[in-house]
């Protein structure tokens, strides 16, 4: 990962392809929450992950050499970190973000509701289930199998942004530029449906959609150092996946005990794409950004 040359023609066909093709699936996702098909909207969302992957291929670029095969051999520590630092931080986040906010607390299943259904929690009843526990035994598969089962998923992105267009922008700019310019892209490449549904932000926000279309590319800048110097200390692609993965699950944590109604607070928290609850992730994400060396010095 340390010898790449940056390949400007492949990188800007890796972008055409990778944008192309996910923005349409973005306008189709769209179309589907619209006409009460978010399920199927949903599972686009998870098929869309895969795009960037692909889009190595049609660059005419190998997945080759991005560290398929696992070898945790002295590794273990990092695979515990990409394991579990994420649900630490999203914890953290989360009790700043209702520290400033206590009112938004909500312990009664009204986020449940306004996803599943008023008849959701009757089931849970039904299962002997309080609504306490029920979030308790989430946060427990948050810490256990979720990682692994997101991280196949997740993978699909990580190959395309850390294992391929990552190292070409480090190659061309240096780590810290590098870094910055490939969570901006990141970000950027989630705009339409921040803007078409409102995705992780709402709509009901001042300046929507440009507000939470910035918001998204700070917390994208901050994932996107964590994911890559783990994938730098590692040499393994799947232990991105695995922080990745393990965040999308943790991140959920925080919605559910969360009044439904924030506004504009959304940009904030609870779930750690909001800038407060995200503070752990982005101050972890500006030490190793402060402390990255060019390749030039």
């Amino acid at each position: 990962m340390n010898d790449i040359t940056f390949n400007k023609k492949g990188t800007i066909k890796y972008l055409i392809w990778t944008f192309l093709i996910t923005w349409i699936m973005q306008v189709v996702v769209a179309v589907l929450y619209r006409n009460g098909l978010a399920v199927f909207g949903q599972l686009l969302m998870s098929v869309m992950m895969f795009v960037p992957l692909f889009g190595v291929l049609l660059s005419g670029h190998t997945l080759s050499g991005m560290g398929w095969k696992p070898n945790l051999k002295g590794k273990i520590k990092i695979l515990l970190a990409a394991w579990f630092l994420p649900a630490l931080l999203t914890v953290i986040g989360a009790a700043l973000y209702f520290a400033v906010f206590p009112g938004h607390f909500d312990l009664s299943g009204e986020y449940l509701v306004a996803a599943a259904g008023p008849e959701i929690l009757g089931q849970l009843e039904a299962q002997g289930l309080t609504y306490s526990l029920y979030i308790l035994i989430n946060f427990v598969g948050c810490l256990t199998y979720a990682p692994v089962i997101n991280m196949f998923v997740a993978v699909g992105e990580e190959a395309g942004w850390r294992g391929f267009l990552y190292p070409q922008l480090k190659a061309k700019f240096g780590k810290r530029r590098g870094w910055l310019i490939g969570g901006v892209i990141w970000g950027i490449w989630h705009w339409p449906v921040i803007w078409l549904i409102g995705y992780e932000y709402g709509t009901d926000y001042f300046g929507f959609p440009i507000i939470g279309m910035l918001t998204f590319c700070i917390i994208t800048i901050a994932i996107g150092i964590l994911c890559d110097r783990l994938y730098e200390k590692s040499g393994c692609i799947w232990i991105p996946s695995i922080f990745h993965g393990a965040l999308n699950a943790a991140a959920t944590i925080p919605m559910v005990i969360c009044i439904t109604n924030t506004g504009s607070m959304r940009l904030l928290g609870p779930a750690p794409v909001g800038v407060l609850a995200g503070l752990p992730l982005i101050i972890c994400a500006m030490i190793l950004l402060f402390k990255a060396t060019k390749p030039e010095e």
